[in-house]
């Protein structure tokens, strides 16, 4: 289904049908609007990306309020772009501002949850205590009924790649869906690169190369979930030459790190020696 069926312009005419009456069935979602308005441009087209990936969760009811000023008197829009909700025929909360996507979507998790919001939030905790593959398994379901849901499709690329499906990993990131979830599965294109690299290819090409078949080693330790021994190969690796593929290792690390988090005790110290390494 394209943006039309989601997504519509409401007037003071057509307000009270297309938005109250309707909001008893499904969450409305008033962008409140103007051409003019640069916050309006930049939100405008992540509220309407996210009416389309919600599939009939929500509708997306967009007033241009430069032509209906009574609609904005009647709900208090004191400025734009301003987001109400509405449920029940009644607005049950809202913001003002152009704030960023990953806020937008907890914002429609309180008002306008679906069983895809709980499924996201169920592997998204799998993900966080790598369970890789029970998370993998509620992401496919989401993206089977949801294919440019982009925080999916992130999931997916970490928890595959976690796994060592590395081809997998890269035909997820090479149609990744748009939005702000692209710069992060863009970190772990080198890892899933290299994961599909020693997987399909056989061994006699590293029978002369001892830099090469301990850099493929490294990996191997990666995609069995040795973090620790896989990047002390990688760092091995680049302590002997920074420069090996072009700085792939370093690529690499950085990916692991993307895969572990900030916050996780072997990304903190591994960043540590890596810089200390290159620089």
């Amino acid at each position: 289904m394209g943006p039309s069926n989601f997504v519509f312009d409401v007037s003071e005419s057509t307000f009270d049908v297309d938005v109250v009456n309707r909001s008893y069935e499904t969450p409305i979602l008033v962008d409140f609007w103007a051409p003019w308005c640069g916050p309006c441009r930049s939100l405008g087209p992540v509220l309407e990306k996210l009416a389309t990936e919600s599939d009939g969760g929500f509708f997306l009811a967009k007033v241009n309020v430069d032509e209906n000023p009574n609609l904005s008197v009647r709900f208090g829009v004191q400025g734009i772009p301003a987001v109400k909700a509405f449920r029940n025929g009644q607005v049950i909360n809202g913001f003002v501002g152009a704030i960023p996507e990953p806020r937008v979507r907890e914002f429609l998790q309180k008002v306008a949850p679906n069983e895809t919001d709980h499924t996201l939030a169920e592997a998204n905790s799998l993900l966080a205590t790598r369970h890789w593959a029970d998370a993998e398994e509620k992401l496919r379901v989401i993206i089977e009924a949801q294919p440019r849901n982009a925080a999916a499709a992130l999931g997916m690329v970490r928890a595959l790649v976690a796994q060592g499906k590395g081809r997998e990993a890269l035909e997820i990131i090479e149609v990744f869906p748009s939005g702000p979830e692209i710069v992060a599965a863009e970190q772990l294109r080198a890892l899933a690169e290299i994961l599909a690299e020693v997987a399909e290819d056989s061994d006699h090409r590293t029978e002369h190369d001892l830099h090469l078949a301990q850099y493929w080693q490294s990996a191997r330790l990666l995609a069995g979930g040795r973090y620790a021994a896989g990047m002390d190969g990688l760092m091995e690796g680049l302590r002997r030459d920074k420069k090996f593929r072009g700085g792939e290792p370093r690529k690499v690390m950085l990916g692991v790190f993307a895969l572990l988090g900030d916050d996780d005790p072997l990304t903190r110290e591994y960043r540590s020696e890596l810089a200390s390494v290159l620089f």
